[in-house]
């Protein structure tokens, strides 16, 4: 495929009949698992046919295909360890939590817009909230720590307070939208 522009579904139907069972396989390798291997494959192209993108070679096309499933992969992991630590609290809990699967689900997906949002703080800022917030440590132990004054904690602690607004302000919107 050379200089190609995806940006006809006659392209991406070209690319996809090219590259998807190198694809699958590629992705049943990393994860071992067919199923999930196929519906990330599947997320891939659907990705490509939302942002069309344009390739100089065979291998071009081959290698950003890779970088993508890798991201994905790595998306899929976090999402799974973040669904594992949350059932594991949920069995720790003294009394048995009976949840119904939309309610699993928003809070599902509320655990990884926390997350994503910790992940775009920058080191420090996430290390002084998950300290101060997770932890509880006061904000003197957390300059020690971070080898910084109380006043830069302060700082930090107001900037991941404000990305916390942004995410509810966020949460909120979409559940006006889904429920108007």
């Amino acid at each position: 495929m050379s200089s190609a522009n995806i940006d006809t579904s006659a392209d991406l139907h070209q690319l996809y009949c090219q590259h998807h069972g190198w694809l699958q396989g590629l992705l049943r390798k990393r994860l071992g698992n067919l199923c999930d291997a196929a519906d990330l494959a599947q997320d891939v192209f659907l990705r490509l046919l939302l942002k069309p993108r344009q390739f100089d070679s065979h291998a071009g096309a081959r290698a950003y295909l890779s970088v993508m499933a890798q991201g994905m992969c790595i998306d899929l992991w976090r999402k799974r360890e973040i669904e594992r630590v949350w059932l594991s609290s949920l069995a720790e809990q003294p009394e048995p939590v009976a949840l119904s699967a939309e309610d699993s689900n928003i809070i599902l997906e509320t655990l990884y817009q926390v997350d994503a949002m910790l992940r775009a703080l920058p080191e420090k800022v996430r290390a002084a909230f998950i300290m101060a917030q997770v932890q509880g440590r006061p904000y003197r132990d957390i300059a020690e720590t971070l080898g910084v004054s109380e006043r830069m904690v302060k700082k930090y602690m107001a900037q991941a307070m404000l990305h916390c607004v942004l995410l509810e302000a966020e949460i909120d919107a979409d559940d006006q939208a889904a429920h108007p």
